[in-house]
């Protein structure tokens, strides 16, 4: 705008004819013009002579600025005619005339073209023309078709690879780093103007407001993800309050301006804040020690410097004339993108070098052991051979007297007694650790099946359970039964009725294993928290099927809650064997 002719509607009230009239003389150059004296409620007309040369080449004007909501422009070609051609974002994709990102309109002939332009926008509008031939345009225009393909590529490839890696290790950080991602190239698209292209080139009005709840998604899974990474609740808890208040306060000047006041979308600015305390955050957790902050850190210095560059270009503390100015914002969004993977790979590297470190001690540990244990075993075997000395020397001493052989055969009886006694305790010890196992602790399913060992021990154990109280037939109450037909079963002596150990129980018509079902109701018991896919992998059983029989337990104990609670107490009585 410093380099052009114009002057300001502040009323928005001028039209063409009178802007273009002889006897109208504000157009002016203003050489101090700079982007933050741009009056947003203001109307812009800008004049603008063209001598195009005489040859085969054809030329075209240029606006850099896709986001400006109305561009009218006027040009008179050399033989006088007019041409009015309407464009501007709040305009549908298709009415350009060049189905470009940006906004562009032919020149046809050679000669002296007189063109006026209409400017006017409800946010800040970056007035930058170009004049291009047409092959420098198509050139120009490939070229960064081809390096936005580049960058977008880039994203959605590490959102991809970082959903894959969630889906694989379940970690909601790496979720939260592809909603980041995916956020930032959908705003990327917005102030690029592929998303109006690509995305929704009908729909304008939204078009309008897309960049502002783009810029939220940014900034909102940014802190998300940043608190996750950094764990600022753990290391940093004053930082990460302040962080929740931005984050809340975020939230709601998003919902107000989205709602309420759209203009509110314009103050990019404010995330300076957020960027700010986060970056921040970053560095008090590097310098407390956490390595993976490190890559982070380098990560949002560049994002934090892409944002203070486009803020400074916004209040002109900056010109637009230093080279790729323009694309400072993406160019961080690539550096911090790669950096930020570097930091989650650092993390799984530092995971893993410290794994490898415990397993060393691990083996250094064991080898410490193996040397402790053949050390005891050679000082045992030291004893046990001054222990056989000194029996082969009471030995000889026994063979001197009968009266001794004798005491020591009335000890050796005594001793014999002892070791059954012992034997008698132990047997009893070891069904009675048995029965604290699955009474008092949540045992393993390796563990259950020491306990029950087979289908038979469990129909044995049912068998006993069910006719604790003693038999009595189901169909005709007689109390007086023979062997039946099938394992433990129990055949009624007067009316023949063949009951087995299952019938009118909750394992009744199972379709797998029995003692895999005992495992399924001890586990729904005692409920150790374990998935359905992890018990259908442990039991190689259907997941279906797991999820059947659980439920089958889960509507049992709610119909009698205390019958299954105590089904196996019934180990607690001591002549009961499994």
């Amino acid at each position: 705008m410093n380099n052009l002719y114009h002057f300001e509607d502040k009323e928005r009230t001028y039209t063409f004819q009178q802007v273009s009239d002889s006897s109208f003389k504000k157009f002016e150059l203003n050489a101090d013009f700079q982007p933050n004296n741009y009056e947003v409620n203001s109307a812009y007309w800008v004049k603008l002579s063209l001598d195009i040369p005489e040859g085969e080449k054809k030329y075209l004007i240029e606006f850099y600025d896709q986001t400006i909501d109305s561009l009218d422009l006027y040009i008179r070609a050399p033989d006088g005619s007019l041409r009015s051609i309407f464009l501007g974002d709040a305009r549908s994709f298709s009415d350009k005339p060049i189905r470009h990102k940006n906004f562009e309109v032919l020149l046809n002939d050679s000669g002296v073209h007189t063109c006026y332009f209409r400017i006017a926008s409800y946010h800040y509008a970056d007035v930058r023309i170009a004049i291009r031939s047409i092959n420098h345009f198509v050139y120009y225009a490939l070229t960064e078709y081809f390096i936005y393909g580049i960058f977008y590529g880039m994203i959605m490839i590490i959102s991809v690879y970082n959903l894959l890696i969630y889906i694989a290790i379940r970690e909601p950080k790496y979720l939260y780093y592809t909603f980041y991602i995916l956020s930032v190239g959908l705003y990327a698209m917005c102030i690029d103007g592929i998303a109006f292209q690509y995305l929704w080139p009908f729909w304008p009005e939204w078009n309008q407001i897309a960049y502002g709840v783009a810029l939220f998604l940014v900034i909102f899974w940014s802190i998300i993800f940043s608190k996750a990474f950094l764990k600022t609740k753990t290391r940093v808890p004053r930082i990460n309050k302040l962080l929740n208040v931005i984050l809340v306060l975020r939230v709601l000047l998003f919902l107000y301006a989205l709602i309420w006041n759209n203009s509110f979308f314009q103050y990019r600015n404010i995330e300076i804040v957020p960027l700010t305390v986060t970056f921040y955050a970053s560095i008090l957790v590097l310098r407390g020690g956490y390595k993976p902050a490190r890559f982070f850190v380098v990560a949002y210095g560049f994002l934090f410097l892409g944002f203070l560059i486009k803020a400074l270009l916004m209040i002109s503390s900056v010109p637009f004339s230093l080279p790729h100015s323009y694309y400072t914002l993406h160019s961080s969004f690539v550096f911090e993108m790669i950096f930020l993977t570097f930091a989650l790979s650092d993390r799984v590297r530092i995971l893993k070098s410290n794994r490898d470190k415990a397993l060393k001690r691990t083996i250094l540990q064991h080898e410490e052991n193996m040397k402790l244990k053949d050390k005891v075993n050679r000082e045992l075997e030291s004893k046990v051979k001054e222990r056989t000395k000194e029996i082969a020397e009471k030995n000889e001493l026994l063979e001197q007297t009968n009266q001794q052989i004798t005491k020591q055969s009335e000890e050796i009886g005594q001793i014999n007694s002892l070791l059954d006694l012992d034997n008698w305790k132990l047997r009893n010890n070891i069904r009675d650790i048995q029965k604290e196992r699955l009474m008092n602790k949540r045992l393993t399913y390796e563990e259950f099946q020491e306990v029950f060992k087979d289908g038979a021990a469990c129909m044995k154990f049912l068998a006993e359970y069910k006719w604790s109280d003693g038999y009595y037939c189901s169909k005709c109450d007689n109390e007086k039964y023979f062997p039946g037909q099938g394992l433990f079963a129990r055949r009624c002596t007067k009316c023949g009725y063949n009951e087995t150990s299952t019938t009118n129980t909750i394992f009744h018509a199972t379709k797998f294993p029995i003692e895999k079902a005992f495992y399924l109701l001890y586990n729904t018991i005692n409920d150790d928290g374990s998935s359905l896919d992890k018990l259908s992998e442990k039991l190689n059983v259907r997941r279906n099927t797991v999820w059947n029989f659980k439920k089958k337990i889960t509507n049992r104990l709610i119909e009698n809650p205390t019958e299954l609670k105590n089904f196996f107490r019934i180990l607690e009585s001591d002549h009961h064997t499994v």
